[in-house]
C-alpha cells in the first residue's frame, strides 16, 4: 500500500514538472514567432513603414507630422487598425487636439470605418488618445467602379487634425497595430484579381519597402469554405432522392395480380 502511494505522488509530480517544462517551452516558442516591433513610421506613402499584421509598430514624431504604416490584407479578412498618441505634458499644451486615423487601399482610395473610433478629440489634460478603424472584408475581386477592398498593400495614416498653433511641434509617442480575422465562406465571391494591389505591381520597378505580403503568400482567390458547403448540400440532396424512392417505390406487383395485367 505504501509503496503505490510513493509511486502515485512520483507520477503526480513528475506529471507537474512536465506541465510546467511545457508551458515554458510553449511560451518560449510563442515569444520566438512574435514578429519584432517596429519602431519607425513614414512621412508620407511612398516612405511608409512595412507592418505585418499583428505585428507592434512605434514611433517618436512632432505634433503635426503625419505617420504612415503599410501593411497587407489577404481575401476574406476584416482588418482593425489601433493607435494610441502618448500626448506631450498637459502644461506645456495650450488646448485640446483632434486626432484622426485614415486607412487607404492599394490604389490610395480611402476606405469607410465600419466599426470603430476614427477621430477622436483630447482634452487638454488627457496623457493619450486611442483610436481605431475597423474595415470591412476584403473581396478578391471588384467591379471597376466600385469602392470595395481588394487584397494588397493598406496604408495607415495618423495625423492630429485639430490643434492650436501654438501646440505644433510637441514631441509624441505613436503606438500602432493591426489585427484581422477571418470572415469566412459566407463573404466570398466568385473572381479574383490578376495580381494583389501592393506598390511595384504589374510593372518591372522595384517595389518599394512597403510592398509587404502575408506571410504565407497571398490567397488565390478561388477556394473558399462555400465549397465544402456545396459538397455537403451535394451529398444531403443525394441521400435525400435515395431515401424519397425508397419510400415511394411500394413493393412490387401484388401477389394476387395475374401476370399481363
Amino acid at each position: 500500500m505504501r509503496t503505490t502511494r510513493v509511486v502515485r505522488r512520483f507520477a503526480v509530480t513528475t506529471g507537474a514538472a512536465l506541465l510546467a517544462l511545457t508551458g515554458t517551452v510553449g511560451a518560449a516558442a510563442a515569444d520566438d514567432d512574435k514578429p519584432e516591433a517596429v519602431t519607425e513610421a513614414g512621412t508620407s506613402f511612398r516612405t511608409a513603414t512595412a507592418l505585418r499584421i499583428d505585428q507592434e509598430a512605434t514611433a517618436e514624431a512632432s505634433t503635426g507630422d503625419y505617420l504612415y504604416w503599410a501593411f497587407p490584407v489577404d481575401t476574406g479578412q476584416r482588418a482593425t487598425v489601433h493607435a494610441t498618441v502618448k500626448l506631450p505634458e498637459a502644461a506645456t499644451r495650450h488646448a485640446a487636439s483632434t486626432w484622426q486615423v485614415d486607412v487607404y487601399d492599394g490604389l490610395r482610395r480611402r476606405q469607410a470605418c465600419r466599426l470603430g473610433t476614427p477621430t477622436k478629440t483630447a482634452a487638454q489634460d488627457a496623457a493619450s488618445v486611442s483610436l481605431s478603424c475597423s474595415l470591412r472584408t476584403v473581396r478578391s475581386w471588384s467591379e471597376q467602379w466600385a469602392n470595395d477592398p481588394l487584397p494588397g498593400t493598406y496604408y495607415l495614416r495618423l495625423t492630429v487634425t485639430d490643434l492650436k498653433a501654438d501646440d505644433l511641434g510637441l514631441p509624441v509617442w505613436a503606438e500602432a497595430k493591426v489585427t484581422a480575422t477571418d470572415a469566412g465562406g459566407a463573404q466570398a465571391v466568385d473572381g479574383s484579381l490578376a495580381e494583389p494591389l501592393v506598390p511595384g505591381a504589374g510593372s518591372d520597378k522595384q517595389q518599394t519597402a512597403a510592398a509587404v505580403e502575408p506571410e504565407d503568400g497571398w490567397a488565390g482567390g478561388w477556394w473558399s469554405s462555400r465549397w465544402l458547403w456545396t459538397a455537403a448540400g451535394g451529398v444531403l440532396a443525394a441521400l435525400a432522392g435515395v431515401g424519397g424512392y425508397a419510400l415511394t417505390r411500394g413493393s412490387g406487383r401484388p401477389a394476387r395480380v395475374p401476370q399481363g395485367m
